[in-house]
């Protein structure tokens, strides 16, 4: 077994959902560059397929552990009742605050691009990894808060970027606090309502991880953006370690209780 393929293997990734990530990471590596050589519309235009391909890769991870129909059901409802909330808050300022999108992002219905339920759709899952040691309220709240550090970073970056505009700027580098409790509170919600069977901790965790990193590594170094890099990266990477030291926890009893001699 080559180091390459044993890698897959303790990852607990098919050939399948490798390429997916990969394909994405290279789709992510080559954002930058594009905003570079081609300039912004190039740019935006891979970020929709970075989320595309984050997406598949989420929904493929799944479809191995659940099957379509679960694997379905859950997109589905993910994706409408979050489409729901932006659209209900984008006219009424509940749950996140006053804010519109602007026309940058296509295509879009009631004025919502169609692009962030598949946002939603490929972080949630992800969050959820994080939290999988609980039940009950304690693992809807805990993936949420998960969830909302991503949000630590991507809003700065969003409203950089012109994605999306806040009527009345706030005090986290211009984000209202409160859209941080919407999105505590959307996550909550599909979380409860979806009520998700045990989910792949590894693969997903992967996906969360890589996220986190280039999230923090891009806002510091490519986006000039170091303020939400730090606190972001700092609240993010507090899951990310939680998770893994969890993890690899689990792995080590797990390998300790195998190697050990049956005893009569």
């Amino acid at each position: 077994m080559t180091n390459l393929q044993s890698l897959i293997a303790n990852l607990q990734l098919t050939h399948k959902t490798a390429v997916f990530i990969l394909l994405w990471l290279l789709i992510m590596i080559f954002v930058p560059i594009a905003n570079w050589v081609w300039g912004e519309a190039a740019m935006l235009r891979l970020v929709s397929l970075g989320v595309v391909a984050q997406a598949t890769a989420v929904l493929s991870i799944l479809i191995g552990a659940w099957g379509w129909r679960e694997t379905v059901k859950t997109a589905v409802i993910i994706a409408l009742l979050t489409y729901t909330v932006e659209l209900i808050g984008s006219r009424t300022g509940y749950p996140f605050g006053r804010y519109h999108y602007t026309d940058v992002l296509q295509p879009q219905l009631g004025h919502v691009p169609l692009l962030i339920p598949l946002a939603w759709l490929m972080m949630l899952p992800c969050a959820w990894v994080v939290a999988s040691r609980f039940s009950g309220w304690r693992f809807a709240l805990l993936s949420a808060l998960a969830l909302t550090a991503w949000d630590l970073m991507l809003d700065p970056q969003m409203v950089g970027w012109g994605l999306w505009v806040w009527q009345q700027p706030g005090g986290y580098f211009g984000i209202p606090w409160l859209n941080f409790g919407g999105w505590v509170l959307t996550a909550v919600l599909a979380t409860t309502l979806l009520r998700p069977k045990p989910v792949p901790i590894r693969p997903l965790l992967l996906i969360y991880t890589l996220t986190w990193f280039l999230e923090t590594f891009g806002l510091a170094f490519f986006w000039a953006m170091p303020g939400p890099a730090a606190v972001g990266g700092v609240v993010m990477g507090v899951f990310v370690w939680q998770g893994w030291r969890l993890e690899i926890g689990d792995w080590r009893l797990r390998s300790h209780h195998f190697q050990s001699p049956i005893s009569n």
